[in-house]
């Protein structure tokens, strides 16, 4: 007597191949989500991205851009006096206000004298060249950097609240160097430090 059977069942290798191939790809998209985490803190270990806020940078930047800051530019630990050069473009807390992150230009580095005179910047009496400027600084001031900070302005002297207000920044404050603009596009390019030299002869 030949027995027909009136259900189908199911071939058992073919639901282990299913189970197996179900897994593999479970498998590789938690292991693309790992990835994808470590990688993401990595970047964020090393770097922030910032928007500019007003207009004290202008004509080296403007408001609305973002930047990429290299949080590693100075330290792996503490940052210490040298390491930061005069013209590098950095990103810090505001010492008044912690919360608030600031970007300006460093002009004074740790002990040296910076005096503005007749919309001209002295460091130790010398002669500062300051070709990025957007109009020459229409106050005066004598100031000493202490060894711990640095002196920074903005490039839009005139309409930036920066060290020649509220004093310098210590150098525990230094979040990190503004490198690279990546928007908007008609503006992505690296920043440039404007001078080798410190001051003109």
């Amino acid at each position: 007597m030949e027995h027909f059977h009136t259900e189908s069942y199911p071939d058992p290798f073919e639901t282990v191949e299913e189970r197996s191939g179900f897994a593999r790809f479970l498998v590789d998209v938690l292991e693309t989500l790992a990835l994808s985490i470590v990688l993401f803190l990595a970047i964020n270990g090393i770097s922030a991205r910032i928007r500019v806020d007003g207009y004290s940078m202008e004509p080296t930047l403007h408001t609305g851009e973002f930047v990429i800051v290299n949080r590693v530019a100075y330290r792996l630990g503490t940052i210490e006096i040298g390491e930061v050069d005069r013209g590098d473009i950095i990103v810090f807390e505001y010492p008044r206000n912690p919360t608030q992150e600031y970007i300006k230009r460093v002009i004074g580095l740790p002990g040296e004298e910076i005096s503005v005179r007749d919309g001209k910047v002295y460091i130790n009496g010398e002669l500062l060249d300051e070709p990025y400027i957007k109009a020459p600084p229409a106050y005066q001031g004598s100031w000493t950097v202490p060894l711990d900070s640095v002196f920074v302005f903005g490039d839009n002297r005139n309409n930036s609240s920066d060290s020649h207000n509220w004093g310098e920044v210590p150098l525990e404050k230094i979040i990190g160097k503004a490198i690279f603009v990546y928007w908007p596009p008609t503006e992505w390019g690296v920043i440039e430090k404007p001078f080798d030299v410190m001051a003109a002869p």
